[in-house]
């Protein structure tokens, strides 16, 4: 028998069975209890990653039967209201397409739109990259239906690199400058050609155009830093990646369970693929090979008294719970209508209804109703009382389309491959990023690192916890916007059993509670043995339930969800038998995340997620991560994509910088080759030093400058021109000395003059030679007065 482990250090690993590390005790720092169940029961903690077979279980399949009850869709999903900012959809006016051409226009337009492409217009990032002359007209008409064909003949086959060459094959000759801009944009933003196949991987190891780029500091070896990171070394950046814990993957973590001749992989972190439509994470799985295994929408709900609740009024209170968020939806409408900033918890306006129409007013349906509100808490890792009522579901109309999935033997698969040859250094907690006009500075482990920029990748709850100094603060608007969006925390319990009890035509089935305050306490069940490799069954636990989960010991946890399990299945017949492994989260205590995913709290909008996504410093630091990602956020994928947009940025600011200093060198030039073409007619010369003097002045006082050469086989164009401003009768008295050596003695130690370059003169010195150039152009206006 083995004592179960209670951790909190890090806990989104799994601590091994052996470990005697002085982490292994409870926060209060109390001996962790022993337990008359044999399994090993542990909290999580993050040391080195056990590595995840890859073989594919046996039994994975992607379309299974749905025997059963109608289907109920009880996953996480928040579409409800998804009026105020519309959902794309063709034009109604579009006439059905007749011809084949229009046919694949259409198809490619869907794909287009799946990826979150607009249907008739550019996005901003297409905007800002000049992609056509003018917005609107012909020119962007065409440039669409180039850039989705471009597009989908990529997705038509994600294993290959898809050239400029392919992509111009089926457009005319005419339109090769809107080819050259779509697939520019689409390659630079990682659209296509990113991936994971060895194509893929083989043309990313060199920079696609060829040029050399800046040194990149990424913080954090989560999805979106290390996307990132392999998008920016594709691009000639040399990057290096600091990661705090001891493996790559952030919150997305597989743990591998064993025990009595069974295994499993089980996903402690990101675990479902939600909407494979348009998912690049769908991408990389057809890229790997991985089969896809369909959340199936069938799940069963079972009463305190593990009694399966009445299917009519399982339907009726689900019809009612909908209607109560359409109210809401109204009410809102109007609210924000006569009074722009008001804002109200979700769960309050929720309850003020349901007492106003009298739902779910017996047992059975208040818990029925409460098992919804905990699926919403699961869906948004928070309270009701925290949601806000104005946008908590402002990212659903970007929502990827399609069925929820899971990948077979757990989403480590993802990081493993992603962080391969990636310059990573593990165990390097970053405490400050110090940035300035010349760069940035990241301090980690007692170590310094250097770059041109930094990417900061950590989640939001690091950020709200203030555990990484910025030097100088961030900015006030960024610092509120971090305190206003909204972290919240969902846990799990990862129970390998010996067997798989529950049978295999379901993967999930949902427990109700009396008590309304446990609501989402092992809610939810979610059957891993299609994908897992083992009969493993996974407990959620959501909204005020999670947070108190942290303080129950992880016997007690498991000891209750047997005693849901078996309250469940012993009436059947069905034997529940101890797991041979047990595992629970922790993911509110551990300290590279203190919570789960974010969320749009009271106060709060989707304008803060633009916010956090803002770089700062002059474009020295930037940010990703899902709370970084409107569109997408609380996901896998929104971390991925926000990973990719940032190395587009990344590119954008560093072209602009190289033009800016191509600029400069080149104004230099203009400059130097300027001030040498009025030194063709000096008004004396005498050795290497030559003069022009003010041509609006015969004083002899009145200010001259001179030019002295320097030549050596050194230099690489064999000279050197030095320039220093004096007194004309500085300059005769120059004249009047034999030798150069002693006129640079003369020249410093009795007049005190200091020779610098072009580019060191002072405003005085730039007024005299404006002055003496406009009277070279027009002689007439240096006549002295």
């Amino acid at each position: 028998m083995e004592p179960p482990q209670d951790t909190s250090e890090n806990p989104n690993d799994v601590v091994s069975d052996d470990d005697s590390s002085p982490e292994n005790t409870n926060p209060e720092g109390h001996e962790n209890p022993t337990t008359t169940l044999d399994p090993p029961i542990s909290d999580t903690q993050d040391e080195s990653s056990d590595p995840v077979p890859d073989e594919q279980p046996q039994n994975t399949h992607s379309n299974p039967a749905e025997p059963g009850p109608p289907a109920r869709r009880r996953r996480r999903r928040k579409r409800f209201f998804t009026e105020l900012i519309a959902n794309p959809s063709f034009p109604k006016n579009r006439r059905p397409s007749v011809s084949g051409l229009a046919k694949e226009m259409d198809t490619e337009a869907l794909i287009a739109i799946s990826v979150g492409f607009p249907v008739d217009s550019l996005t901003e990032e297409e905007i800002e990259a000049n992609v056509v002359s003018r917005i609107g007209g012909r020119e962007q008409a065409n440039y669409i239906v180039v850039r989705n064909h471009i597009l989908a003949r990529w997705r038509s086959n994600v294993s290959d690199w898809l050239t400029r060459e392919h992509a111009l094959a089926a457009i005319r000759a005419e339109h090769k400058n809107l080819v050259d801009a779509a697939y520019n944009f689409l390659l630079e933003h990682g659209y296509i050609n990113f991936g994971l196949s060895p194509a893929v991987k083989e043309a990313k190891l060199k920079s696609f155009d060829g040029v050399e780029r800046a040194n990149v500091v990424i913080v954090g070896a989560g999805l979106s830093g290390l996307v990132a990171a392999r998008q920016l070394v594709s691009m000639g950046f040399k990057v290096v990646i600091l990661e705090g814990r001891m493996r790559p993957g952030g919150r997305v973590k597989t743990r591998k369970m064993k025990g009595d001749g069974v295994v499993a992989a089980a996903d402690l972190g990101g675990s479902i693929l939600t909407g494979i439509n348009g998912n690049p994470l769908g991408v990389l799985a057809r890229q790997m090979g991985l089969p896809l295994h369909k959340v199936r929408d069938i799940c069963p709900l079972y009463l305190p008294d593990g009694k399966a609740v009445d299917a009519d009024v399982d339907s009726r209170i689900e019809v009612s719970f909908n209607k109560l968020l359409d109210r809401v939806c109204k009410l809102r409408h109007s609210m924000i209508e006569e009074v722009k900033s008001v804002d109200v918890p979700l769960g309050t306006a929720l309850e003020a209804f349901r007492n106003v129409y009298k739902v779910a007013e017996d047992s059975q349906e208040s818990m029925l109703l409460n098992w919804h509100l905990a699926n919403l808490e699961y869906a948004n890792a928070s309270l009701m009382a925290n949601l806000s009522m104005a946008y908590w579901d402002q990212d659903d109309p970007y929502e990827m389309g399609g069925d929820h999935c899971f990948i077979p033997a757990g989403n480590e698969r993802f990081v493993r491959a992603l962080a391969e040859d990636l310059p990573i250094f593990y165990g390097r907690t970053v405490q400050s990023i110090r940035y300035g006009i010349d760069g940035v500075k990241v301090y980690a482990g007692g170590q310094e690192f250097c770059g041109n920029m930094a990417l900061c990748t950590v989640p939001l709850g690091v950020l709200k916890k203030g555990s990484i100094e910025f030097v100088p603060e961030l900015p006030q608007r960024k610092k509120d916007a971090i305190q206003r969006l909204g972290f919240g925390l969902l846990n799990k319990v990862a129970m390998l059993f010996p067997n798989n009890f529950w049978g295999g035509e379901i993967d999930t089935f949902g427990h109700l509670t009396e008590d309304p305050s446990t609501r989402g306490e092992f809610f939810l069940f979610y059957s891993y043995s299609s994908t897992s490799g083992g009969p493993l069954l996974v407990a959620l636990v959501a909204g005020d339930a999670a947070i108190k989960f942290e303080l129950m010991s992880p016997v007690e946890s498991v000891k209750r969800v047997l005693n849901i399990l078996r309250g469940i299945f012993h009436p059947k017949g069905i034997v529940v038998p101890d797991p041979v492994e047990a595992v629970c989260t922790r993911w509110g205590k551990d300290r590279f995340t203190y919570g789960s995913y974010s969320h749009v709290a009271i106060g709060s909008s989707e304008d803060d997620y633009d916010i956090l996504a803002e770089s700062v410093g002059d474009d020295r630091v930037f940010f990703a991560g899902e709370a970084t990602n409107k569109q997408y956020p609380a996901t896998m994928h929104g971390a991925f994509l926000s990973g990719m947009r940032e190395a587009a940025n990344m590119l954008r600011v560093e072209r602009r910088r190289s033009l800016n200093l191509s600029d400069k060198v080149s104004n230099n030039i203009e400059k130097c080759d300027s001030l040498n073409k009025l030194f063709e007619n000096p008004d004396l010369t005498f050795g290497s030093f030559s003069a022009l003097y003010d041509p609006h002045s015969d004083d002899i006082g009145s200010h001259a400058l001179v030019r002295v050469k320097f030549q050596g086989y050194k230099l690489d164009s064999g000279h050197l021109f030095l320039y220093g401003l004096m007194t004309k009768k500085q300059i005769i008295q120059l004249s009047e000395v034999n030798g150069d050596g002693n006129r640079m003695n003369l020249l410093h130690r009795n007049f005190g003059v200091k020779l610098v370059g072009r580019k060191g003169l002072s405003d005085i010195g730039e007024s005299l030679i404006s002055r003496i150039k406009a009277a070279k152009i027009n002689p007439n206006a240096g006549d002295k007065s």
